[in-house]
């Protein structure tokens, strides 16, 4: 998990930024609630009139409402205030005129009488709660002396001191539109543009907030695949660094789905979690510090919503967690199955297992099947679940919240903002409770693409030999092999040794240690004690792209990719060589079936060589194994499928063309090596036998034996084909 949690040191500025944007976005998301509470509290019940100072007053409402203010109010309230006389054009009141802006709201038509308008510079925090008393006593004094037909124009106030500031705010809102209307002020027109600027800027902010929101999706997306391009970069290049001791770790069927499925999973949980892992807790935290600005006393119905959030998602949470290893293990085997079920299809249908096969698949393809519907039907509870914790929380803050306005607490606006922020508030710890969900999945990921790029390769490349002066030379002194944990030697004290230009044959029965020979020349495989020498230099001193560009392997087994008989060939060559691709396709005896085809060497060839019979894979093979003009090739039983003919041809081309390389031929037939400088025999990791074919005939029971039940009695004797 540390490993991979590295990979994301890299990308650092990229999650900063992010998180950045996450804090705008949230702040703006806040802001909506708060907006909605204007367009009701503001827009709608105080008729677009955003505080209670009326900002021009006639002569007559302005001497009443300064005499009903407190004694010591009415000072600060009369230097609020500036005289303007329509009809003088003496240099102070057209200076009013000029650059006081509330001199515009009145019509044009009520210039006949003079105003108090309200200075630019005045403090409305302050005056705001003076001119809150002031208009409450004007309304209660006007109430008492209308007549009872129009009572109903203003609240019947019993005891101004008893009213909650906000109710005062309200009347006063109030007195301050019939004192707009009387003056003749377009009360509707302030009502309009009030709510038209409201809305306009809560679509601005929801526009913004989306746009931060993609830019979020962005960041953690670009981070994700960047961290899993990487991560699958190094695991392939780690892959590659395996020797034999670490592939036999992993199956091949569980590194493609650590380097497939789940970096996979890996990449689409960072995305989920690099935004929930930031967006719950800020989100949270910000919701919850405007709903103590707004209202304390219904806090603790958030606080039961998120405890019952929390309770249902660790309920789920606790039946789901032990399935999500298992779906993984199962992803492997699955994998493993399909693998092995598609490579041995011949085998397959040659034994006429179909049906073994489709049992075995459907039985794991069943327990995924039922594994991922458990995982799917018991995450569905989760939605529906929160669904009904956030409509049974909106529906009790409606019943707390209307007892609250009802008994003059609140405003209905002021509930509308709590309810958005309450449900602000649970889908933050949604959130915040997906993360729990999501990590455990991506860490099971993450845990298997570590054990990959934290396994040791006990195979070290510390040769600084960077080149080998006269290739060729081979020599093993008292090398011995045994594989971990294995209590019996593969190997056991070889010692030979092959000059330049030479021909060695190792025979020997199935399990002699024939290929264990062939993957320790180019340390494919580490002896256990001896040493291996090539020209005289340690192979363990040489670097191993240098000792791997001097041995060239043909497997037992040929490997051949998609593409043509050309490219593979030349395979991974960044500039053809022609005459070099003709010369290793003749010598490798290709040209006997390339020249049956249309294209020659250009012929398609399919995966894994489908449309190539096995001896002609193994000619191409070959053929690139010539072509790459190493001065060591090693043939790992790679003429098996040969005719004796063709193979007869092939040793006779490799003698006269390869005559100044060093050549080692592992064979289970002896006529493929009848004609080596030099010929070991194992037998049980040991060599029973070493030297040329006639003096083994005589020396060696094992070599004899092998002759006698694949040779004519002449040829025993002759020591010849």
């Amino acid at each position: 998990m540390n490993r991979v949690l590295s990979y994301y040191k890299k990308y650092i500025l990229y999650i900063l930024l992010m998180i950045v944007v996450l804090i705008v976005q949230v702040k703006f998301e806040l802001l909506l609630p708060k907006y909605t509470s204007n367009i009701v509290n503001i827009g709608i019940q105080q008729d677009g009139l955003t505080d209670s100072i009326p900002k021009v007053m006639d002569e007559t409402t302005y001497a009443m409402v300064l005499s009903l203010s407190e004694e010591k109010e009415k000072s600060s309230i009369a230097k609020s205030y500036v005289l303007w006389q329509p009809k003088s054009n003496d240099s102070k009141n057209n200076k009013i005129k000029l650059e006081n802006s509330n001199v515009k709201m009145i019509p044009d038509d009520r210039l006949n009488t003079n105003y108090y308008v309200l200075k630019n510079e005045i403090n409305t925090d302050t005056l705001g709660k003076f001119m809150s008393n002031s208009l409450v006593n004007y309304a209660k004094y006007i109430s008492s002396r209308v007549e009872s037909s129009q009572k109903t124009s203003y609240p019947t106030i019993e005891n101004v001191k008893s009213l909650p500031d906000f109710m005062k705010k309200q009347i006063s809102i109030k007195i301050v539109k019939s004192i707009y209307k009387r003056i003749g002020i377009d009360v509707d027109k302030i009502q309009k543009d009030y709510l038209w600027k409201t809305g306009l800027l809560m679509v601005i902010l929801s526009l913004v907030t989306g746009g931060l929101s993609i830019a979020v999706s962005y960041l953690s997306s670009r981070v994700s695949a960047s961290v899993s391009r990487d991560l699958r970069k190094d695991s392939y290049k780690k892959v590659l660094t395996f020797s034999n001791n670490e592939l036999n770790k992993f199956s091949i069927a569980s590194l493609i789905s650590r380097g497939t499925n789940d970096i996979q999973q890996v990449q689409q949980s960072s995305v989920m979690l690099l935004k929930f892992m930031f967006y719950g807790p800020i989100m949270a935290v910000g919701a919850l510090y405007n709903v103590f600005k707004l209202d304390v006393s219904m806090v603790w119905i958030i606080a039961l919503s998120v405890a019952v959030t929390i309770t249902a998602i660790i309920i789920i949470m606790s039946r789901a967690l032990p399935k999500f290893r298992y779906i993984q293990t199962l992803v492997d085997k699955l994998n493993l199955v399909t693998r092995e079920f598609i490579s041995g299809i011949e085998v397959n249908r040659v034994f006429g297992t179909q049906k073994f096969e489709e049992k075995r698949f459907d039985d794991v393809n069943s327990d995924l099947t039922k594994s991922n519907l458990f995982m799917n039907r018991l995450m569905s509870i989760l939605q529906p679940a929160m669904m009904f914790i956030m409509n049974g929380t909106t529906l009790l803050i409606i019943w707390i919240g209307s007892k609250q306005i009802d008994s003059g607490n609140i405003q209905v606006g002021d509930m509308m903002a709590f309810i958005e922020y309450s449900m602000q508030i649970i889908m933050a710890f949604l959130f915040i409770s997906m993360v729990s969900v999501i990590l455990p999945r991506a860490m099971i990921s993450a845990n298997r693409i570590g054990e990959v790029l934290n396994t040791e390769i006990s195979i070290k490349d510390d040769g600084e030999l960077t080149r080998v002066h006269n290739l060729g030379t081979v020599e093993f002194r008292d090398v011995s092999f045994k594989y971990d944990g294995a209590v019996k030697s593969v190997l056991d004290n070889i010692s030979f040794s092959i000059d330049k230009g030479q021909t060695l044959g190792i025979i020997g029965s199935t399990g002699s240690g024939k290929s264990t020979i062939v993957n320790l020349i180019p340390r494919f495989l580490e002896a256990s004690s001896g040493e291996i020498f090539i020209n005289g230099e340690n192979i363990k001193d040489i670097s191993l792209k240098t000792l791997r560009n001097i041995v060239s392997i043909v497997p037992q087994k040929p490997v051949i990719f998609s593409g043509t008989i050309a490219s593979n060939i030349e395979y991974a060559q960044s500039v053809r060589n022609n005459k070099r691709l003709m010369i290793a396709s003749d010598i490798a005896q290709c040209d006997e079936f390339v020249n049956e085809k249309n294209d020659g060497l250009e012929s398609l060839v399919s995966q894994d060589g489908s449309n190539l019979s096995g001896g002609q894979k193994q000619r191409v093979s070959i053929a690139r194994a010539i072509d790459r003009d190493s001065e060591i090739l090693v043939f790992d039983d790679s003429f098996s499928a040969l005719d004796a003919n063709t193979d007869r041809k092939l040793r006779k081309s490799l003698k006269k063309n390869l005559y100044d390389k060093t050549v080692i031929i592992v064979a289970q037939r002896i006529n493929t090596i009848i004609d080596a400088d030099k010929i070991i025999v194992l037998d049980d990791g040991k060599i029973v036998g070493q030297g040329k074919h006639e003096d083994l005939i005589k020396n060696c029971d094992i070599y004899y034996e092998i002759a006698k039940s694949q040779l004519s009695e002449e040829e025993i004797e002759n020591g010849k084909q």
